[in-house]
């Protein structure tokens, strides 16, 4: 198991450009605000039908196309 380190001694090591990544436990390490949160959404069946037509033509899932979708709009905002 590795010592602890002070968040003072680690500041001062990554600040002097000195080797601090045997102190991170990367395995745990995640990018803030990017947890699932599951929503449920009805979609009349005309839609669904159509997002799994445009799912198949580019070889995607149904979520990850919703996702894009949603993102790209998000993202003109």
């Amino acid at each position: 198991m590795k010592a602890k380190m002070k968040a003072a001694s680690f500041d001062r090591k990554f600040d002097a450009g000195e080797k601090i990544w045997d102190q991170l436990d990367l395995g745990k390490a995640r990018r803030p605000g990017t947890e699932a949160k599951r929503v449920n959404v009805d979609f009349p069946i005309w839609m669904v039908q159509s997002i799994d037509r445009e799912a198949r033509r580019l070889g995607v899932t149904r979520q990850s196309l919703i996702k894009l979708w949603l993102a790209d709009r998000l993202a003109q905002h």
